[in-house]
């Protein structure tokens, strides 16, 4: 991470333009116009979700870790058996028995369809959201619970020492330092975050991948749109991989 100009990247770069050169002068791209407003719209839904979640998710995997690390123990086996449910089971599951399970079970609650809710209840989005919040939420939990435990205790001492109230402690000291040692792995959870973003269209939410199914479908075109697809979602990660690298280089992890 901290010499991103090594020469197995540059053969990588180097293969990937001599491929998208390949691709642009090689194959069908006729339908492009006719998709792109769609095509972007959906971009910026899978943006959007991929953001909203992986924030909300680092929120409560905080709590989650923080939880098991210095809670009560019935907090402490809440947020820990949270974690293994969560990492134990498929996300696809999560999400269709969210989605179709309670989701068909609200309507015959009394009172919720003249509730505030019942809007957001019909909408897929509020399902999208909360399965892909939790699941990051279940991963980066764990990995939270480890990266608070190595904090050393002797840098927590000293600032009680010092006099500084516990969350200025957790908030100047222990959470920064804790961040600083799962940065390598929350930019690899979140690519892993960035890439199951697509099954939210098995319940018919329109991301940019459920546009570009459409497109095979309506178009009858398939190495096209998929190639085009896999290019975009390498692009987004690859934005992801220079930002954590950026951070790394200006908040190194040490011990």
């Amino acid at each position: 991470m901290h010499n991103i100009m090594i020469p197995h990247r540059i053969v990588l770069i180097l293969l990937s333009l001599v491929l998208v050169f390949a691709a642009i002068f090689g194959l069908n791209w006729h339908w492009l116009t006719n998709y792109s407003a769609d095509i972007l719209n959906g971009l910026w839904k899978t943006i959007v979700l991929l953001v909203s979640t992986i924030i909300f998710g680092f929120v409560f995997a905080v709590l989650l870790g923080l939880a098991q690390v210095s809670g009560p123990k019935p907090l402490a086996w809440f947020a820990r058996g949270f974690c293994t449910i969560i990492r134990g089971t498929p996300l696809l599951l999560q999400l269709w028995l969210l989605y179709y399970g309670l989701g068909s079970i609200f309507p015959y609650i009394p009172g919720i369809r003249q509730s505030w809710m019942w809007p957001y209840l019909t909408e897929v989005w509020p399902y999208a959201f909360i399965v892909l919040t939790i699941s990051f939420a279940g991963y980066e939990g764990e990995v939270m619970r480890g990266a608070l435990k190595e904090v050393p205790k002797g840098e927590l001492e000293a600032a009680y020492a010092m006099g500084m109230h516990p969350c200025m402690v957790f908030r100047r000291i222990w959470l920064p330092r804790a961040i600083q040692r799962v940065l390598p792995t929350l930019n690899g959870e979140v690519i892993l975050q960035l890439k199951a973003t697509p099954l939210v269209a098995t319940i018919s939410f329109v991301d940019v991948y459920a546009v570009f199914s459409r497109i095979r479908q309506e178009t009858f075109i398939v190495y096209e749109p998929l190639i085009l697809l896999a290019l975009l979602y390498l692009v987004i990660a690859g934005i992801i991989t220079l930002g954590f690298w950026y951070l790394d280089r200006r908040h190194p992890s040490y011990s």
